[in-house]
């Protein structure tokens, strides 16, 4: 029975985006079956919004003032669960922001 496959998503500011690459590179993700191919990715560059509040201490931005950055969306492909947690952990280290927009998606077998 093959690994559960996991597409990793999250959102970087461009000055942070190798560093956060490398991180989950470092930790298996974007590494194909078969170990042809490594450190895959796709990112696009493009706006977030957001607003801190008075709770919030941002990385970019001052509280109650509307923010509007750029911001790049990676996605990778995690091969197995450990794979996948483990580069959410490594991303979650290196990631500046407070609240990181992370998405995780199992990925379906289709014949």
């Amino acid at each position: 029975m093959s690994p559960k496959q996991y597409k990793l998503m999250f959102r970087v500011p461009p000055s942070h985006l190798e560093v956060c690459k490398e991180a989950v590179f470092t930790a298996g993700a974007g590494t194909y079956p078969g170990g042809m191919y490594a450190e895959c990715c796709f990112e696009v560059l493009g706006m977030d919004q957001f607003r801190p509040t008075d709770e919030s201490t941002p990385f970019i931005g001052k509280p109650g003032q509307l923010e509007r950055v750029a911001e790049y969306r990676v996605e990778t492909l995690c091969v197995g669960e450990d794979v996948m947690r483990n580069s959410v952990k490594a991303l979650r280290k290196v990631h500046p922001y407070e609240q990181i927009v992370i998405e995780v998606v199992q990925l379906v077998d289709i014949d």
